[in-house]
């Protein structure tokens, strides 16, 4: 009998992405995934871990039943039940704490941004509970979007998509030849570079990105709000910023200008690393090499001075006039519907209630874009009952034993609860822990819409289920059928139903749209001049209103982090080196894909970065295993030796664990970045981010191993 093939078009969702791609299918099975032609944003490309995609999919540790945990927590014991009855448990669970406690007492965690994101938002608000969270948010994206939408009125994105390319491109804390977050792949950026774009790389390691570079500025972690500081000093100080824009679009030039003269090269040099003649150079060239773009990245996020960090590289775009122009960094379209979240649903006596909220403006109160907990908080409630006891968390696609700082506490919290669901593809070192293990739908098993890029929507595509392995659910299905066991406002609204209304402004369905593949209408340019930004004052805000009436500083400040040589001088004869955490491999997104045999042979052992000469001083070569420790502890990586990173930085490999160790902790314990990050106060005033980078540390060759 002849082989039956079929070829789908979708999206790829094995990381944040969105790489339109062509499913090849054979007799009911996905046998091959690569790149569909013609995407503006990945072109004719896509990486390692999209085309293991099958490899994943039928990887024989992948959970493809419900499980039901029959051992006392952490054992890992385990029998099989069908969906209707772990559902109608799970419901029944949770009624009976929600009724008890209150829907306050529910948590809902989820990982960083993938096809179920909204939803999760959607379920919290209508189960009632405002305790939703996810791992990064306070660290990942939410600042940059926040301030972007009080700065400018809304979210930006490079432009390689016009017919003016972009002559200066900053990188600024941001590897895109690795790492596309949300629909903002590198493939156009590498393709700009290659024809002729500055690429300035504002790195501590040089990665893979700044090595595509014309200039790499190594800087110290932690510090790049000082930098962006002196940068604005030199661009009004020689008078390249574009004076009939920011007169005509900007509002608190003037405060501005008075508030930085001390923010010189000079006094940056000393606090970044960076000669000030450099510092210089790249400020003139960003503003007067235009169009300019700035491809800003999550490391930039990851310190208690989120907020004004982001803040003083946002500045930057306002005062040269690289906002909305061709080639420069654009305004989204927001092409579709926002995904109803049901935000209606969570009265305003239960969003006081949520943890951080009061403290976190930006993360979790009423000025907040994606209102969320905190997540220290979260877990501190867990483990003490402090404002109030948290005894149920739902997870769907997180890890939080990883992906989290301080595990040791979260651990303990964890161990606390009534009830611990966990939905993944895989059984991990949390979903271990859990009363409830349900099997999720990988991304070729998805119906949902991809926004190009995330929250910004100049492009919406369709990711389309196209095969099922058996008894694996669409998160957002999973929650669907709780929210009608419960009987929560919305229950009734099927998933497509969703999908089709967000599509309405477009004019199709879902239907039409998986058979278009992708509506992508031409970028209009200049928006504001229509009706200006959408702020207050419909100008670009250098002195931020609303900021000063949230009781934040209205214009941007450079904050040492709290750990540090500066911070902590007491820490620096044990600890003399700064680490910094959180760079990315082609291989793993954050946690994932360590058991997938292609990808695990590209990054077998998880890394420490040190530099020649601090290599030399401590006695180790390249490919020593080594360990690395902070005041919190100790993990084991193995050493690469190198002269592309800052001398006296350690980087080290986040999302480690072992699977092929074995539960119920699969080596978590062993090389797991966030046993040496702090959860501790000082947080951000306005985000509640805590620090992930900028710490000390210290290295020892390890002797047995």
């Amino acid at each position: 009998m002849a082989e039956q093939q079929e070829r789908f078009h979708s999206v790829c969702r094995v990381c944040h992405g969105g790489c339109s791609v062509l499913l090849v299918v054979r007799d009911g099975k996905l046998v091959r995934v690569k790149p569909d032609a013609g995407s503006p944003f990945n072109r004719s490309q896509m990486c390692i871990k999209g085309l293991a995609t099958p490899e994943i999919m039928y990887h024989p540790d992948r959970l493809r039943m419900p499980l039901k945990r029959v051992g006392d927590r952490g054992s890992s014991k385990w029998r099989e039940i069908g969906w209707d009855k772990a559902l109608d448990e799970i419901a029944g669970r949770i009624d009976s704490i929600r009724t008890r406690s209150g829907p306050e007492s529910i948590a809902i965690n989820q990982g960083t941004g993938r096809h179920h994101f909204m939803h999760v938002i959607r379920f919290a608000n209508s189960l009632g509970t405002p305790n939703w969270f996810e791992p990064g948010l306070a660290n990942c994206l939410l600042p940059r979007i926040t301030v972007s939408h009080l700065t400018y009125g809304g979210f930006v994105t490079a432009d390689y998509y016009g017919t003016v390319q972009p002559k200066t491109i900053l990188f600024w804390g941001h590897n895109p030849v690795i790492t596309g977050p949300d629909g903002e792949l590198g493939f156009p950026a590498k393709e700009a570079l290659r024809k002729g774009s500055f690429g300035i790389a504002i790195d501590p390691r040089r990665s893979e990105t700044a090595k595509r570079c014309h200039i790499w500025l190594p800087i110290h972690p932690g510090t790049d709000a000082a930098l962006a500081l002196a940068m604005i000093h030199v661009i009004i100080e020689e008078n390249l910023y574009d004076h009939d824009f920011v007169a005509q679009w900007t509002i608190g030039f003037n405060r501005l200008k008075n508030h930085v003269p001390s923010f010189t090269p000079q006094w940056a040099e000393g606090v970044t690393g960076i000669p000030a003649q450099d510092i210089v150079e790249v400020a003139r060239r960003y503003a007067t090499e235009k169009p300019s773009v700035i491809e800003w990245g999550v490391a930039i996020e990851q310190t208690p001075n989120s907020l004004q960090t982001v803040r003083s590289i946002a500045l930057l775009r306002g005062l040269t006039g690289n906002i909305d122009c061709p080639g420069s960094d654009i305004l989204g379209m927001n092409i579709l519907r926002p995904y109803p979240v049901l935000r209606h649903c969570l009265n305003g006596d239960m969003a006081k209630k949520r943890i951080g909220g009061k403290d976190f403006k930006l993360l979790g109160g009423f000025r907040s874009l994606i209102p969320s907990a905190h997540i220290m908080g979260v877990f501190h409630a867990m483990l003490t009952g402090d404002p109030y006891p948290v005894r149920a968390l739902m997870v769907f696609g997180s890890n939080p034993l990883v992906s989290v700082a301080n595990p040791r506490m979260v651990y303990q919290a964890l161990k606390q609860l009534e009830l611990l669901v966990v939905t993944d593809l895989f059984m991990t070192p949390v979903a271990a822990m859990a009363d409830y293990v349900l099997p999720a739908a990988f991304w070729p098993e998805v119906n949902q819409l991809v926004e190009m890029p995330y929250v910004a929507e100049n492009a919406v595509l369709a990711q389309q289920r196209v095969l099922q392995v058996p008894e694996c659910r669409q998160d957002e299905e999973i929650m669907i059928e709780l929210a009608r066991r419960l009987n929560l406002p919305g229950c009734d609204d099927r998933l497509e139903d969703i999908l089709n209304d967000r599509l309405k402004p477009l004019g199709v369905s879902f239907r039409e749209l998986k058979e278009r593949k992708m509506i992508f209408p031409p970028h209009r340019y200049f928006k504001y001049r229509d009706n200006g930004f959408s702020t207050p004052s419909k100008k670009i805000e250098l002195y931020c209103k609303a900021l000063e009436r949230m009781g934040y500083d209205p214009l941007p400040g450079y904050r040492p982090p709290p750990e540090s040589p500066i911070g902590r001088p007491d820490l620096v004869g044990q600890y003399p080196l700064i680490l910094t955490t959180g760079s990315r491999r082609a291989a793993f997104f954050h946690s994932e894909h360590r058991q997938i045999r292609s990808l695990r042979g590209k990054s077998f052992n998880p890394t420490a970065e040190i530099h020649s000469t601090i290599a030399n001083d401590h006695g180790i070569a390249n490919g020593d295993w080594i360990e690395v420790c902070s005041p919190r502890g100790s993990i084991r990586m193995q050493a690469v030796v190198t002269e592309d990173i800052m001398p006296g930085v350690v980087n080290i490999d986040h999302g480690w664990w072992y699977p092929e160790k074995g539960g119920p902790d699969f080596g978590v314990w062993e090389s797991n970045a966030n046993l040496l990050t702090s959860d501790a106060p000082p947080y951000d005033p306005a985000f509640g981010t805590y620090q992930l980078r900028a710490l000390l540390c210290n290295i020892r060759k390890m002797k047995d191993v």
